[in-house]
């Protein structure tokens, strides 16, 4: 645990530190989101917010698991440089949604790779690749959405990530727990200066980013003393917010014939609490309370048994898509 504790503070000051510098740099280049009709903020904001979050994640990871000669982990924080990189690229010259996926799948394949997959308990070999590679698309992407107002995305991964650490502390998951508290400590420090009034936006180079580190983490947790039977919902429930989300927008944007993967707008799940009369604030908060109830559920069936936990998990997704019906009916 003191290692833990160690990375997490490592990630939290070098990411909180760097962001002003990060900022300055952002507005010395230009490198700004301006003002748009389906955008809230008023004024042009610099817009590299997830160098700094890369820079909290990488330094602190790359020296722990270099340490220890941990050529795998290592490869994985390569896979995350490319998709960092991939989203920076888009924030300053918007690309094409196909070629940002393709540069996506490599990353994706890359991390596949090097061992990072789901193992279902019904799925034969091939069909669990396939699996994590949706995973990751769904995930990495879903994250990326939730990034439409101040301090939502880096709360939302904050609040996932203290789950992931506390459940692979407990489990004896020594190397995914100081990826979860470095991606907790970045997305803190960075917290400081995105949460409302915002000073700087991560951007898709720091919602892509998480969203993979998330995406990674969550597949690559594991529960011996429960029966796999149970266990494959954890990330599903961990991933719950960007899920409903994701969910939402994608059936909202269906019914009005539009693409939901192109096409932007403010029907997200922050937006619509912003209606029904919330500040972006409180929105955020709510957000954040949501995604804490999530992991609470999740800690819960990592001990469940197999009727517990199906009874749970059905619920959960009887109340999702009673929410979703009930967001619908106000469009």
């Amino acid at each position: 645990m003191q290692n833990v504790i160690i990375v997490f503070f490592g990630a939290l000051l070098i990411t909180g530190f760097s962001t002003p510098f990060v900022r300055q740099m952002a507005l010395a280049l230009g490198f700004v989101d301006a003002p748009s009709k389906r955008k809230l903020h008023a004024t042009p904001m610099p817009l590299m917010g997830g160098v700094a979050i890369f820079g909290g994640l990488f330094l602190v990871l790359a020296i722990y698991f270099g340490m220890r000669g941990n050529m795998r982990i290592l490869g994985q924080l390569g896979a995350a440089a490319l998709i960092a990189i991939i989203g920076l690229i888009d924030d300053r010259r918007p690309l094409s949604s196909r070629l940002k996926f393709a540069a996506q799948s490599g990353a994706f394949v890359l991390a596949i790779a090097l061992g990072t997959r789901v193992a279902l308990p019904f799925f034969p070999d091939w069909g669990d690749y396939v699996v994590t590679f949706v995973w990751f698309a769904i995930i990495t992407n879903a994250i990326n959405f939730l990034d439409n107002m101040d301090g939502l995305c880096a709360g939302v991964a904050a609040v996932a990530s203290a789950f992931i650490v506390l459940m692979a502390d407990v489990s004896g998951q020594f190397y995914i727990a100081p990826l979860a508290a470095a991606t907790l400590g970045a997305c803190l420090g960075f917290l400081r200066y995105n949460f409302k009034p915002a000073r700087i936006f991560m951007g898709d180079a720091g919602s892509l980013l998480l969203g993979f580190m998330l995406a990674v983490m969550t597949l690559q947790l594991r529960f011996p003393t429960n029966s796999s039977f149970v266990t494959w919902m954890v990330p599903l429930l961990l991933m719950g917010v960007p899920l409903f989300d994701l969910s939402l927008v994608t059936v909202a944007r269906l019914r009005r014939g539009v693409n939901p993967l192109t096409t932007a707008g403010k029907d997200h799940t922050s937006h619509r609490l912003v209606r029904l009369g919330f500040s972006q604030r409180e929105a955020v908060l709510i957000i954040y309370l949501l995604g804490g109830g999530f992991g609470m559920v999740a800690l819960f069936v990592t001990q469940a048994d197999v009727m517990e936990g199906y009874m749970i998990g059905g619920a959960v997704a009887v109340l999702g898509a009673f929410g979703i019906w009930r967001f619908l009916q106000r469009d």
